[in-house]
């Protein structure tokens, strides 16, 4: 049964007090939001799902705090991202498996590989960013929001996010071509 006479501000509301089934409409009428943040930053959909999970775990556990000082979907925004993140973290420490050289499907995979190689560089060039410019750039480039939308979302002028973008391809564009040399490495920054 779905409660669509009720608006957001009511789910919440009533989530924050305990109603279990406003809880879990809040969480179904959000769901297609956070997989989509957690699949265009991962870029997979095994990743996705679990940062999906521990995405709708931290909506559930952070509601009761919720104040409603932003609006409840740069919220959840802001936990997709950062569950999202984590699973990217814990990614790159997995170890990749694959074919040996006379395994059938060997073939297959090697033409595979040219197209995802380049993938695992840039996410790999990613990683190596200091996260303070490595979520601007990711919700940019992968999620496709704009500097205002960043700037809320961050909670960060949109001069330093713009600032920080721009070090960010900067320092992935060195990163990539090998010309580690040429730029000078990007450095954590606190104030901008």
């Amino acid at each position: 049964m779905t409660l669509v006479s009720r608006n957001e501000s009511e789910l919440i509301a009533l989530a924050q007090n305990g109603d279990s089934s406003a809880l879990e409409e809040l969480l179904r009428l959000h769901y297609d939001m956070v997989f989509s943040i957690c699949r265009k930053l991962t870029g997979n959909d095994a990743d996705a799902n679990d940062a999906t999970q521990e995405s709708l775990l931290s909506i559930v556990r952070g509601l009761p705090s919720f104040q409603g000082t932003s609006k409840f979907s740069t919220w959840i925004y802001r936990i997709a991202t950062n569950a999202t993140l984590d699973e990217l973290r814990k990614r790159s420490r997995r170890p990749i498996t694959g074919f040996e050289e006379n395994h059938p499907l060997a073939d297959r995979e090697t033409r595979l590989e040219d197209s995802v190689i380049d993938s695992l560089d840039i996410q790999a060039a990613l990683d190596r960013l200091p996260e303070d410019f490595r979520t601007p750039i990711v919700l940019r480039e992968k999620l496709g929001m704009n500097y205002e939308e960043i700037s809320n979302l961050l909670q960060l002028p949109a001069g330093t996010v713009k600032s920080r973008i721009a070090r960010a391809r900067s320092k992935l564009k060195d990163d990539l071509l090998g010309n580690k040399t040429m730029l000078s490495p990007v450095k954590e920054v606190d104030n901008e």
